[in-house]
């Protein structure tokens, strides 16, 4: 899960970027990274590890330069991420292009090689993210003309649809010529545009999630549908074509669970009222299983819940109240580089209200629960507060396999679900009883929104990919991976703490 922003305005993007940027901090903490593009086709680029408000400094936003430009936010996977994977990638060949992307190529390893083989092209990093811009890169040289025109863009977009599988939202910006937006053919991770009329003319934006839209003062126009192209060149002029051959809609489910703003809408569906009706659900659920229930109140977990949590009481005609305070400082414990880090951080970023939990039985509500360890130490502080009985809610089904499009959840092994009956997950995180939304009532609750939506990849639910290239072989070699990236990690932070132990006084 990262974001993406593409603007190109008839004056100076720089503010723009940084800006759009913050609107979706919430999806990528680790880096954060800007390239600009000014009138003779020189590109400026500033990227590096930490919150855009940390990598951006005056020095840094007066050297980005132009009238167009990207911009992107990277959450950390498995392992220690380096600086040299945040982006927009680079590449000086042909007219020099750089490329910003949110998703995963199932086919990286493949593609790499071939990019060796035949392509002649050198990948530097890990990130498959390079790999995707060398491919359009060389897809967009086969036009082989100097000066090229949209449709030899949409062109090169149909040879990445071609090579490349797996999960991709992009923009890319191209020297001397625009910026172009495409999606893969399954349209799995988000990405929507929008234009803003100015006295100079319009402007056109390329975004993860229309809230950057909205913050930036462009009207939306519509998501860029699975497979499709949107070309926007330097003279403002937009240019949109379908460049995949079968595509078929299927967004990720989970994006409406919990990695998306509520304020955004997304493939027509806003996220806020998905969210309320999932609450109508899950409340349905615990009426009819759990018509005597003895709850007293329920108690969201900050922030994502707080939609279903509210509409869940409502319906239930039981109090709703804010029972944790979330310091606004700590990340997103779902992507915190390393299980280590994440338990450490759930006290500094939660504390209760204990006058809302003393001698109550509470619900708890939660968007997801995945690897649990956040669960089970917010059940832990709810008790320590002093409340008679826990229950837990999720808004979403039992997350019990693997993700592979994006999201950092690509071992069974670290999902507690995995292999367990729910009883066994109530019991492992400590919850005097656990009510997990039912995939129907999940996808109802989004699809309500759009019918035209008629799949959704929710492989982590069901362990089913839309892709149809995903099998045991692939899954085991990315878990072990994991694991490895995981070693080295913790190597080198036992080495650290030999050196802090060693030069302490």
């Amino acid at each position: 899960m990262c974001a993406i922003i593409g603007i190109v305005a008839n004056s100076s993007v720089n503010q723009a970027l940084y800006d759009g940027l913050t609107v979706l901090q919430h999806r990528g903490q680790d880096a954060a990274g800007i390239v600009t593009c000014d009138s003779s086709g020189k590109f400026y680029l500033r990227k590096d590890n930490g919150l855009v408000r940390d990598v951006f400094r005056s020095r840094h936003m007066l050297n980005l330069r132009g009238n167009m430009g990207l911009g992107h936010v990277r959450y950390p996977t498995a392992g220690c991420a380096t600086s040299a994977e945040a982006q927009p990638f680079y590449v000086n060949s042909p007219f020099g292009i750089a490329l910003a992307h949110n998703g995963n190529l199932t086919n990286a390893s493949q593609l790499k090689q071939d990019m060796f083989l035949e392509d002649r092209r050198h990948i530097n990093t890990d990130s498959d993210s390079e790999i995707l811009l060398n491919v359009f890169a060389h897809e967009l040289q086969e036009q082989g003309k100097l000066k090229i025109s949209a449709q030899d863009i949409f062109n090169a977009v149909a040879g990445v649809h071609r090579r490349c599988r797996g999960s991709y939202a992009v923009v890319a910006m191209i020297s001397g010529h625009g910026i172009v937006g495409f999606r893969d053919a399954y349209g799995i991770r988000p990405v929507v545009f929008g234009k803003r009329e100015t006295d100079k003319g319009t402007e056109y934006m390329i975004a993860s999630e229309s809230v950057a839209l909205d913050g930036l003062g462009f009207q939306r126009i519509r998501d860029i549908a699975p497979g499709e192209a949107v070309f926007i060149d330097l003279e403002g002029g937009l240019h949109i074509q379908q460049c995949a051959d079968n595509p078929v809609y299927s967004p990720c489910i989970f994006e409406y669970v919990y990695l998306a703003r509520p304020d955004s809408i997304i493939d027509d569906v806003s996220v806020y009222k998905a969210r309320l009706r999932m609450g109508d659900k899950l409340a349905d659920k615990i009426l009819r299983e759990w018509p005597d229930h003895d709850i007293d109140v329920v108690i969201p977990i900050p922030d994502t819940s707080r939609t279903a949590a509210m509409q869940l009481a409502n319906r239930l005609g039981v109090k709703y109240r804010e029972g944790f305070i979330k310091n606004r400082y700590i990340g997103r414990t779902f992507i915190m580089p390393g299980q280590k880090q994440r338990k450490k951080s759930v006290r500094q970023k939660l504390n209760p209200i204990d006058l809302e939990f003393k001698r109550k039985n509470v619900l708890l509500v939660d968007d997801s629960i995945v690897r649990g360890t956040t669960s089970q130490q917010i059940i832990q502080m709810a008790r320590e507060a002093g409340a008679r009985k826990v229950y837990f809610a999720s808004a979403s089904p039992p997350v019990r396999y693997p993700n592979v499009y994006g999201i950092d959840m690509p071992a069974a092994s670290e999902l507690i679900a995995h292999g367990r009956s729910e009883a066994e997950v109530a019991e492992a995180i400590g919850a005097d009883k656990l009510i997990f939304q039912d995939l129907p009532d999940l996808i109802e609750s989004v699809r309500k929104g759009n019918p035209k939506l008629e799949r959704f990849d929710a492989s982590v639910f069901t362990g089913e990919y839309v892709t149809g290239d995903i099998g045991k072989d692939y899954l085991d070699h990315l878990e072990q991976r994991r694991c490895d990236l995981n070693t080295a990690a913790q190597v080198r932070d036992a080495e650290a703490s030999m050196i802090d132990l060693y030069n302490s006084p």
